[in-house]
């Protein structure tokens, strides 16, 4: 049986995939003819990233196909519920990359609270010159432990990233749509482990108390955005955002609008509402730290996803 990785898979994931009597190609198809490539390749599986989409469209054209994989969390770029009414598997790995994305949250707290981001702007070509006045105006950054961090769904993602904080010292806030009214972590700590609870409160007095907020929701389901003009009114002066979720998760005019007017003191956005294409002026404001998609690339999240992919194949196509 033949499978697709179109956005590319480990080779942990390959070669067990491969042990198992399956041919994987990483041979990458264009999107416009993905549906040409599933039929001529005589693919069963195809599995995907973020990257490649897979609709209704698809699922019709490809009579042979029997299996969807996503790499990650979010499904947003394939039509499950249509796939599975056709009878097709869907499957995906929620938690594979939820510490890799949880790091690069928290890297981009750190850079906020320092300037960092700026400052690696400025100094390779101001550096020699500025000196002195750059030291300055980088001098007023503050610590986070004891900041208020909240953090908007609080998933695999969410969690992990309120690990590392509490870690930090900071104080935790959390809201999300479960029916559970607190959460306890555990969290090791030189081979020890301490659980802390935590309490959901709501978002409005997330908003209001945060010194950071991080956003690890889902996709909306009306389309809407999470945070718009109104909950950035209700925001401190000089908090930080972060989302590394999905692009639309935060308006985009309303969060320019929240960094001109100081509302919001920086921004660190890795997803944006027209990815591969996003706003050149996102990407060039001075005060947005912008990575280009890559909250769950890195070497170990990729071999945990890879392996937990061809675990499901195997079981689903072969077991």
């Amino acid at each position: 049986m033949r499978i697709l990785a179109n956005d590319g898979i480990s080779n942990a994931g390959k070669s067990k995939l491969e042990s198992h009597g399956f041919e994987v190609v990483t041979d990458k198809v264009d999107q416009e003819n993905l549906a040409q490539g599933i039929n001529e390749g005589n693919f069963v599986g195809v599995l995907v990233r973020s990257a490649t989409k897979v609709r209704q469209n698809h699922i019709d054209e490809c009579p042979n196909l029997k299996l969807i994989g996503r790499g990650g969390v979010g499904m947003d770029n394939i039509d499950v519920q249509y796939a599975r009414d056709k009878g097709l598997h869907v499957i995906n790995t929620p938690s594979a990359s939820s510490q890799s994305v949880a790091e690069l949250a928290f890297s981009s707290l750190f850079s906020m609270a320092r300037f960092t981001y700026d400052a690696a702007r400025k100094m390779p070509s101001n550096g020699v010159s500025e000196f002195k006045s750059l030291k300055k105006s980088y001098s007023k950054g503050t610590e986070l432990r004891g900041k208020t961090l909240a953090i908007i769904g609080f998933g695999g993602i969410g969690k992990e990233l309120a690990k590392y904080a509490l870690g930090a010292g900071m104080k935790v806030m959390y809201t999300n749509r479960e029916s559970n009214t607190s959460e306890t972590l555990p969290l090791d700590i030189a081979g020890n482990t301490v659980s802390v609870e935590l309490e959901r409160s709501s978002l409005e007095d997330c908003l209001k108390q945060a010194d950071y907020i991080s956003i690890h929701v889902p996709k909306q389901a009306d389309g809407n955005a999470v945070i718009g003009a109104q909950e950035i009114e209700l925001m401190k002066d000089g908090v930080g955002i972060v989302n590394t979720s999905r692009g639309g998760s935060i308006d985009e005019d309303a969060l320019m609008k929240g960094l001109e007017s100081n509302r919001i003191k920086a921004a660190a956005l890795d997803v944006f509402v027209n990815e591969p294409t996003p706003r050149e002026d996102l990407l060039k404001h001075p005060r947005i730290i912008a990575t280009p998609h890559i909250g769950g690339s890195t070497v170990e999240a990729q071999d945990r996803i890879g392996l937990e992919l061809a675990d499901q194949i195997i079981k689903i196509l072969k077991d």
